[in-house]
């Protein structure tokens, strides 16, 4: 039987890795604080604050099939080498598209350039120097997994669910979207990604992917969204320089729109996923992913408190800043427009 350590296992992508290493028949061990969540059924739990001395002393008991990596924190990423490397069998880094230097190249794969890691609380420095210790320390040993935007149930940056989110909440009501000209996103399921790292593993696959699914264009995924959510609301489409005036903000974080992207990050949501797919990675369908989001958003609270998007009454308060008739148009010099209904349409949403 096949022994696998994830470094975390309780919460959402190390969890979802560590229920398909159980599904698979691995014997699993997830080393994590565990203090808020529990592993999946199967696997087994040593607790273990990685910033304290000694963090590792539960899991050096033999050696290791694979170790799966999911830490940014070098400090964190660096010791677990240094204890472990030496002796597993396979290691297993999930890293980032936020490695690279450039965004504004599309289709551009894993020999890009990368950031110079000089900024170790950045995200995407800190995951190259993960990657350069990584590759330092297990050689040959070491598959790098840069995932993009991951999606799907349990998701807790509330990015992807929350377009099919705000449909299934807006009713019949107006649903604030971006310009979706020219934007593009680029998702995984969770799952799906977790699967291939087990698949993966198992094969001893090395070398570096950009672990994501195919890039879609936005509009494609917000009619699928709107479609999956029985969608009846009209939809108010504004412009990036109104809404960047009227603090609404890119991709992610409160008083945002989740997935629109600037205009000159066009490569961010445009790998290539060639090697992906070469090496076995597959995405399920849209719409599938969707419907798992909404389900998970539904159980969650659709006007919950978010991470990442508007809230309900945000949006309402800039929509009616936008348009008091479906006919009005704002902005100066033609920029900054706001239309009704343009980007929207629900048949262009079916099937995957």
């Amino acid at each position: 039987m096949r022994k696998v350590l994830i470094l975390g296992g309780t919460a959402w992508l190390g969890r979802a890795i560590a229920a398909h290493a159980v599904g698979a028949g691995d014997d699993v061990t997830c080393l994590a604080r565990g203090e808020a969540r529990r592993v999946p059924a199967g696997a087994r739990l040593v607790r273990s604050d990685r910033s304290r001395p000694g963090a590792y002393s539960g899991v050096l008991d033999g050696e290791w099939d694979d170790v799966i990596e999911l830490s940014y924190n070098h400090g964190f990423v660096t010791a677990a080498l240094d204890a472990l490397g030496a002796t597993a069998r396979h290691w297993t880094l999930v890293s980032s598209v936020s490695v690279y230097a450039s965004n504004g190249e599309a289709d551009a794969g894993e020999s890009a350039a990368l950031h110079e890691p000089l900024d170790l609380d950045d995200y995407g420095h800190a995951k190259v120097a993960a990657e350069r210790a990584s590759t330092s320390a297990v050689g040959d040993r070491l598959l790098i997994a840069r995932a993009g935007l991951i999606a799907g149930p349990g998701d807790g940056s509330d990015r992807f669910g929350y377009w099919v989110g705000r449909f299934a909440l807006a009713g019949d009501g107006a649903v604030l979207v971006p310009d979706t000209g020219n934007r593009m996103v680029q998702f995984i399921d969770v799952d799906d990604l977790a699967a291939w790292l087990i698949a993966a593993g198992r094969r001893g696959q090395s070398g570096t992917f950009n672990a994501v699914g195919p890039a879609r264009p936005l509009v494609e995924v917000l009619s699928a969204a709107a479609e999956v959510a029985g969608r009846t609301a009209r939809t108010v489409t504004a412009a990036d320089d109104w809404l960047i005036t009227n603090d609404v903000r890119y991709w992610s974080g409160p008083r945002s729109l989740p997935l629109w992207l600037p205009a000159a990050d066009v490569g961010f949501a445009q790998r290539n996923t060639d090697a992906f797919l070469a090496a076995g990675g597959s995405t399920r369908c849209l719409r599938e992913t969707l419907a798992r989001s909404l389900d998970d958003e539904r159980a969650r609270g659709l006007d919950r408190e978010r991470r990442s998007g508007l809230s309900r009454a945000e949006e309402l308060e800039v929509i009616a800043r936008t348009l008091p008739s479906a006919e009005q148009r704002v902005g100066a010099g033609g920029e900054g427009e706001v239309d009704v209904d343009v980007d929207i349409d629900p048949d262009r949403g079916r099937g995957c």
